[in-house]
């Protein structure tokens, strides 16, 4: 019993550190991006640091004079920039830098997540395939023919021609059909052919939002099985298909920009509320979700960094105060008007988006530990 236990916890330690390695490498990523964009355009930086808090090593650059260093929590990250948050002297100092410059430093940390993001979904793709859903089984209903269903042990490619990487393209490609219309699907049949099927939808696809997965199912006419706990699954599967090189460059590309596209849209459906508070998480959850799957396998830990590099992408290119698109906006604010807005108003607004960040972040883990 104890060694069980023993094992159990030192599972869990491992999960944890592979999350952490993860967050850590993705934010480590992102500040390089600055940096490597700060450098070639010859601004002033003072330090580069992996993780913040007391120091543990450090280094200053002979030829520069930026102090590279590593910290004690491995949580975050920072390049600095000389004179990025007060007026400095130095005509590199970040603020005396004219405003395209700083737009494409800002930016290149994002840039450098998407970058880092198509690398593990290429390396993901390459060793396991693309994975696709495969339908185990197909619900009996008298009321289709044969002719207009899928078939027992289809795997979707595609819908109304656009190619299927996540649960959120057949929402797409689906969306507004009514029962009784119709849909053309391409699959890979059982015995391995490419086939387009003309599919009669069985049930309305008017979804809810983009996680209103369950809707898809219904409309498809997929089959379901009851599990041990007594519930009722969708009959479906995990299915790795496997690309040329051409096709596994080309589906990386595909797959992290459909994943940007829909961040996009939860994001929205947050906004507008048709999609809860209650459904997303702030970094415990993160951290949470990041061990289960980076503790599943190789293909689990490369998914999940991808989704992770996309995801820091397209957060820090929003506009809000504090994150590097708010800055983009002052930025572009002085460079049209020829006039920065005074540095210590925009400072304050970015100190009241860094607390309301963190506010918010705090608010959904508790709402995501209120629902355990």
């Amino acid at each position: 019993m104890t060694l069980f236990l023993a094992s159990g916890a030192l599972n869990t330690v491992w999960s944890v550190l592979l999350a952490l390695i993860i967050l850590l490498l993705m934010i480590t990523v992102h500040e390089f991006g600055h940096f490597i964009a700060g450098r070639a355009l010859g601004f002033s930086i003072d330090e580069f640091a992996i993780g913040f808090g007391p120091k543990l090593f450090g280094i200053k650059g002979k030829r520069r004079g930026t102090y590279f260093s590593l910290r004690a929590i491995p949580l975050g990250g920072y390049c600095a920039f000389r004179g990025e948050e007060e007026d400095n002297s130095d005509p590199a100092a970040f603020n005396n830098q004219p405003p395209w410059k700083r737009i494409i430093v800002l930016v290149a940390g994002a840039a450098m997540n998407y970058v880092a993001a198509l690398v593990f979904a290429n390396i993901c793709m390459s060793a396991f395939g693309l994975t696709a859903y495969k339908v185990n089984s197909v619900a009996a209903d008298e009321g289709v023919p044969a002719e207009y269903s899928l078939a027992d042990g289809d795997v979707i490619v595609a819908a109304e021609g656009r190619r299927i990487y996540l649960s959120t393209d057949l929402i797409t490609a689906l969306k507004g059909k009514s029962e009784g219309d119709f849909a053309l699907i391409t699959v890979i049949d059982a015995d391995g052919n490419t086939v387009e099927r003309s599919v009669e939808m069985r049930a309305d696809c008017d979804f809810e939002n983009y996680s209103d997965t369950s809707r898809i199912w219904r409309a498809l006419g997929a089959g379901t099985y009851a599990a041990e706990d007594g519930n009722l699954y969708w009959d479906l599967s995990a299915e790795q298909c496997r690309l040329n090189f051409g096709e596994t460059l080309g589906a990386s590309f595909g797959y992290t920009w459909r994943m940007a596209g829909t961040i996009f849209r939860v994001l929205g459906e947050l906004l507008t509320g048709s999609l809860g508070l209650d459904t997303i998480g702030g970094p415990i959850t993160t951290i949470k979700l990041t061990s289960e799957m980076a503790a599943q396998g190789a293909q689990s830990f490369l998914t999940i960094a991808a989704y992770i590099g996309v995801n820091l992408a397209v957060f820090n290119l929003l506009p809000i105060p504090a994150l590097d698109g708010s800055k983009v906006i002052f930025c572009l604010i002085e460079w049209i008007f020829k006039k920065p807005v005074p540095r210590k108003v925009e400072a304050a607004i970015h100190f009241v988006g860094l607390v309301l960040i963190l506010g918010f972040a705090v608010l959904v883990d508790i709402m995501q530990f209120m629902r355990c």
